[in-house]
């Protein structure tokens, strides 16, 4: 990071993200451009939404921790449900798969997404058969065979 900051949510201009008629809000606290060490991002997902799609990082962690409302979590050992004020963490590989959607069905889910930062990095979309490499150079979405 490149300078001490303070930010808040509700003041922040998000970034809306459809994927597959899916949308999420994401408002950088710590934007890829400043990344040293960890990326950090406000996430809001409106009912019946998920966030980013079931993946999991070769390198990077991740922890969630629940502002308001209440994720659930699909992992490879089921849904876990993450409530305001609860945190989950995520390791790199395969037993780190998962993706968050809001569990309510009229409260808007928001939540911290505390990201490692590897360089270059390989995210694995099993759902759908693909992989995202990305590094300081280059980046893209590729089949897997």
């Amino acid at each position: 990071m490149k300078t001490v900051k303070v930010c808040g949510y509700k003041n922040m201009k998000g970034q809306k993200i459809s994927q597959n008629g899916n949308e999420f809000t994401v408002k950088p606290i710590v934007p890829q451009e400043d990344v040293t060490q960890c990326r950090v991002n406000f996430v809001e997902v409106e009912p019946g939404n998920y966030a980013y799609g079931y993946h999991y990082h070769e390198a990077d962690e991740e922890v969630f921790y629940v502002i308001s409302g209440a994720g659930v979590v699909r992992t490879t050992k089921g849904d876990v449900t993450v409530n305001a004020g609860e945190a989950i963490i995520l390791p790199a590989g395969p037993d780190g798969a998962h993706v968050m959607r809001n569990g309510s069905a009229t409260e808007k889910l928001v939540y911290i997404d505390f990201d490692t930062n590897n360089s270059p990095e390989i995210v694995h979309f099993p759902d759908i058969n693909k992989i995202m490499a990305y590094g300081p150079f280059s980046s893209g979405m590729y089949d897997v065979k």
